[in-house]
């Protein structure tokens, strides 16, 4: 799967993150293209908390074990 990011708390403020089959992720800052749209989200993770909005998956609340501020919107694509 591939995520695009738009906003504050990444390393950049437009980033790609790229998850393959193994497990493991890679970032690139920007834009990695092709893309083909699966859905979008906005994500708001405060403290421990994430909030997602997804326009596939609806409201989602996530706990991690870091602690961050973060507010981005994203595209998944394949």
């Amino acid at each position: 799967m591939k995520y695009i990011e738009c906003g504050w708390g990444n390393r950049w403020v437009l980033r790609t993150e790229v998850e393959h089959r193994d497990g493991s992720e890679t970032e690139y800052r920007g834009w990695k293209g092709p893309v083909s749209v699966q859905s979008v989200y906005f994500r708001l993770w405060v403290g421990q908390t994430i909030f997602i909005l997804d326009s596939k998956e609806g409201w989602k609340k996530q706990q991690k074990t870091q602690s961050r501020f973060k507010c981005v919107v994203g595209l998944v694509s394949n």
